[in-house]
């Protein structure tokens, strides 16, 4: 297949949020805590292609991210934002524990647990329609770039929901796959052969730590 028909989308969770351990973040938009994370942010930054276009879903940890990845390269692409890449919408939970989320609601909190994939927080949006967001988010975005490389900095949800349209897999099975802060996932979409064919994907590697192996821009 011909490099012009070939998509390499190179998806980075964003660094830790300035939060308190164990909160439900969602919507919520505290900065990137990267003060100790120089060194990280330098390794990850190695791994990414150059003359990439790079986007994000517009959150202030992604963008922060994202500014500190490109600074590491000297380089200063535009960011492009794509508000549908934002996190799953956890409603009235956010800025709360999950125990915390319990002791408030606990017939809510159980609903949740029982079918995490399917069933929303209150006031919130269940992972299974952020699926359906995110496969939309990612069409637009290949119809927009249909060859050469992207840098997506992204949230957890959204590179998993990412994986389960690459896979074809159902929510309940991409809530299986661990996306750490300052993971490197990346996903190769191929674009149909014949007129009008589906584009196929391949999955490169997933969660890939800032300082692994194993995974570059010569990959």
């Amino acid at each position: 297949m011909p490099k012009d028909a070939i998509t390499l989308w190179w998806w980075v969770r964003h660094g830790p949020a300035a939060a308190r351990a164990g909160e439900i973040l969602g919507r919520l938009d505290p900065p990137a805590d990267l003060a100790r994370l120089r060194g990280d942010v330098e390794a990850l930054a190695l791994r990414l292609p150059a003359r990439a276009t790079w986007i994000t879903s517009g959150a202030r940890r992604c963008l922060e991210t994202a500014r500190a990845l490109a600074a590491a390269r000297n380089e200063a692409p535009d960011m492009i934002a794509e508000p549908d890449l934002l996190e799953q919408d956890f409603g009235a939970w956010q800025g709360l524990t999950h125990a915390e989320a319990a002791a408030r609601d606990p017939h809510a909190a159980a609903r949740f647990w029982r079918d995490p994939a399917r069933e929303a927080p209150p006031g919130g949006e269940s992972f299974q329609a952020m699926l359906t967001r995110i496969a939309a988010a990612i069409g637009r975005i290949a119809d927009r770039h249909p060859s050469g490389d992207l840098v997506l900095i992204a949230h957890a949800g959204t590179i998993r929901a990412a994986l389960a349209h690459a896979l074809d897999l159902p929510a309940d099975a991409a809530l299986r796959f661990a996306v750490d802060p300052l993971s490197l996932t990346r996903l190769d979409r191929f674009a149909g052969e014949a007129s009008g064919a589906p584009a196929a994907w391949r999955v490169a590697a997933v969660n890939v730590p800032a300082r692994g192996t194993g995974l570059s821009s010569e990959s």
